[in-house]
């Protein structure tokens, strides 16, 4: 796997978790919170920044883990 890979994927996974515990699916009042979506927002900005200036922390930390370009 490469690291642009591993990035879509981990991004991918954030983003399916935070809106599952920001929907009504689950009904516990811990999970069923609408600010998990800022977690979503949080992702995608950050997947919109790096896109413009290149900066990455997740690219960081799967190059720091041994994954190839």
């Amino acid at each position: 796997m490469t690291v642009n890979n591993a990035v879509s994927a981990m991004a991918g996974v954030i983003v399916m978790i935070s809106l599952l515990l920001g929907s009504e699916v689950i009904t516990s009042a811990f999970f069923h919170n609408s600010n998990w979506l800022w977690l979503t927002g949080f992702v995608g900005f950050n997947l919109l920044q790096s896109a413009f200036t290149g900066f990455c922390p997740a690219n960081m930390f799967f190059k720091a883990i041994g994954l190839k370009d």
